[in-house]
């Protein structure tokens, strides 16, 4: 759990007890937020906004291996297979001989970094294997597939892949031969909102056919089910809410790339960046910059909880955006940071579990290590 203000760190708890076990918090910079876990779990990254720095910490021991520092901010990690490097893109890192933005490529064992240009780089997914990473820039029509492989040979490890619209997201096929890619259209300047699928077992990747869905901003894959969320403009939202403006979920299987809700499913609007599974089958999707409601009558923020056996809805009485969402395997319940604040969401009422841990400072984001 990564704190900023009053005690900036990460406080390590017992996710079987919902029980903080470590004090004072393990350091990682002053502002630590954004948190990347290894594959195997061993290696967590945490960037500090604060002189834009990347941390190592080690699970097993919970104290850092070292930093590294990044040329301006980042909004998307990756760590390769191994530990041994970390992968960040950075929108606004300077390049000589091309407009701002780059993946940085990060030596977390000796501390220095590589640099592989890529425009306006704001997000980016690696691979389960982590043999390719899709890297998604602002206002493009292109995704830029790297093969880390290649970094630091004579081979460019980077392949430029046209024919989408504004993409902004991927999610990988359990065999890493295809990626989802989410086109966010209009949301984000562009023309139609789809998933498109992009054949990594050709060289180079093929982009195949867009499927249509209202909005597409972030996925998440479960078994042959693809769900996805995004807010399509100028959505009006159902009379149970005094929000005039709403998101929506599509669901979609992957094996025939067609759409099977029959109607909208309506969620809280927003820029939609966070999604996972808890356990009796229900998927919270959380958002910020939605359009949150205070009143007497109702409270709303920025977090929509989907039942995927019924497909009703829940938008639990909480204020503020979603920034870190992370279910706790073996148990019926989900650690959500929302508004600066962990809640702790039991998945069998949808409502806040009766024990909540109070995190000093403002927690930003939230991962599980060894369940």
């Amino acid at each position: 759990m990564s704190s900023v203000f009053a005690s900036a760190g990460l406080f390590l708890i017992d996710a079987a007890k919902d029980a903080i076990v470590r004090q004072p918090p393990i350091p990682a910079g002053n502002a630590p937020g954004l948190m990347t876990l290894s594959p195997n779990k061993k290696l967590t990254l945490v960037f500090s906004a604060s002189n834009n720095s990347v941390a190592a910490i080690s699970n097993a021991t919970e104290s850092s291996i070292g930093s590294v520092s990044l040329p301006g901010p980042t909004e998307s990690m990756a760590v390769s297979q191994d530990g041994s490097t970390g992968y960040a893109a950075v929108s606004s890192a300077p390049v000589a001989g091309q407009s701002p933005g780059a993946v940085e490529v990060l030596n977390l064992t000796g501390g220095s970094t590589i640099e592989i240009g890529v425009t306006s780089a704001r997000y980016l997914v690696a691979s389960h294997n982590t043999n390719r990473l899709l890297v998604f820039s602002d206002n493009s029509d292109v995704v830029t597939v790297i093969a880390p492989s290649n970094i630091g040979t004579s081979t460019d490890p980077r392949t430029f892949v046209p024919g989408f619209d504004r993409p902004v997201w991927g999610v990988f096929s359990t065999d890493d031969t295809t990626a989802y890619i989410l086109n966010c259209g209009p949301e984000c300047g562009g023309q139609a909102a789809s998933v498109q699928t992009l054949d990594l077992t050709q060289n180079p990747p093929v982009a195949g056919p867009a499927l249509p869905v209202p909005a597409a901003t972030v996925g998440l894959l479960t078994g042959s089910t693809l769900y996805v969320a995004g807010t399509p403009l100028g959505t009006a939202c159902d009379s149970s809410t005094a929000a005039t403006s709403c998101g929506v979920l599509s669901v979609v299987a992957v094996a025939s790339m067609t759409l099977t809700n029959p109607s909208p499913i309506i969620i809280t609007d927003g820029y939609h960046k966070r999604m996972g599974m808890g356990s009796n089958g229900q998927l919270f999707v959380g958002a910020r910059t939605c359009a949150e409601i205070s009143t007497a009558s109702e409270v709303r923020g920025c977090l929509s909880i989907f039942n995927t056996a019924n497909s009703s809805v829940v938008v639990p009485p909480e204020n503020g955006d979603v920034t870190g969402l992370e279910p706790i395997a073996n148990r019926d319940v989900v650690y959500v940071v929302q508004g600066g604040e962990l809640r702790i969401f039991n998945t069998t009422t949808d409502k806040l579990g009766s024990n909540q841990v109070d995190i000093a400072g403002q927690a930003i984001d939230v991962k599980s290590l060894d369940f």
